[in-house]
């Protein structure tokens, strides 16, 4: 078993609290864009189109992560009083939420500036996946994504009271150790990040590699969320995330599927 007692809470200033998992987040979100903007300078994109389209990505990302989590813990929280709704600096986030909104503002700006759709969201790829490992490292601080009682050795028990994982799991009245989800997800997402860039200019059509991103992390996010303490079913057994992974796959591999079957583009002959 492994003991976690970290404070979870960098400081707090007045009403202002910086959380090892806030902290994380920016790192995520800045390695994130750091990564793209190094693979875009063979992609034929200026950093400008890099940096403009990463913004409105993020601005997605942070109403989509609010949104999602709002809908997910709307009959239990606030429906009662819908106006902490808008209170972000309580903390709750949806990864899926961060990801669809990031991914339906950054390739409507896309669209918006003409670049080409499909050569954006491949080249967004590899920096999503590492922001969401880079993301999952302030999770396992802060015990937000705690797992079910587990008694194997690298089980995980947070002592801290601050830490959010101290609400479970509970066996018999007693706080229990429990999988360490968000590791699990770290690794294979960095497994998926080796993926990404060992294919990225190997496949022969545009939103092919963004098409294996969604679809190998939706596969394991689904299998996942069976480990995971801390959510409530909404569909039979499933999961919020684990319904929306289902979605995702019912998309995304058969448009990998067919994508991988048509023929390559021809390359355009110059004047």
């Amino acid at each position: 078993m492994i003991h976690i007692g970290m404070n979870p809470n960098i400081f707090t200033a007045g009403s202002f609290t910086m959380s090892w998992h806030g902290l994380l987040t920016g790192i995520a979100v800045l390695a994130a864009i750091l990564l793209v903007a190094k693979l875009a300078k063979d992609k034929g994109f200026t950093s400008e189109d890099v940096y403009s389209t990463a913004l409105w990505g993020v601005i997605g990302g942070i109403i989509g992560a609010r949104l999602f989590h709002v809908i997910d813990k709307w009959s239990t929280i606030y429906q009662y009083d819908p106006v902490r709704a808008l209170y972000f600096w309580e903390g709750g986030l949806s990864l899926y939420g961060a990801l669809v909104g990031g991914f339906v503002f950054g390739i409507t700006y896309a669209a918006i500036r003409k670049l080409p759709l499909g050569k954006v969201a491949d080249l967004a790829a590899p920096g999503m996946i590492l922001a969401q490992a880079i993301g999952r490292i302030g999770c396992t601080i802060n015990g937000d994504a705690y797992g079910t009682p587990t008694s194997l050795p690298w089980g995980v028990l947070y002592t801290n009271p601050a830490a959010a994982a101290t609400a479970g799991p509970w066996v018999n009245g007693v706080l229990v150790a429990g999988h360490p989800v968000p590791v699990y997800e770290i690794i294979y997402d960095l497994i998926i990040l080796a993926v990404l860039l060992r294919l990225r200019n190997r496949l022969k059509n545009d939103w092919m590699i963004f098409l294996i991103y969604a679809s190998l992390y939706s596969v394991g996010r689904f299998g996942l969320d069976f480990l995971r303490g801390d959510e409530t079913a909404i569909l039979g057994p499933f999961h919020q995330a684990q319904v929306i992974s289902l979605a995702v796959m019912a998309i995304t591999i058969p448009l990998l599927v067919w994508l991988a079957r048509r023929p390559a583009p021809k390359p355009v002959e110059a004047d």
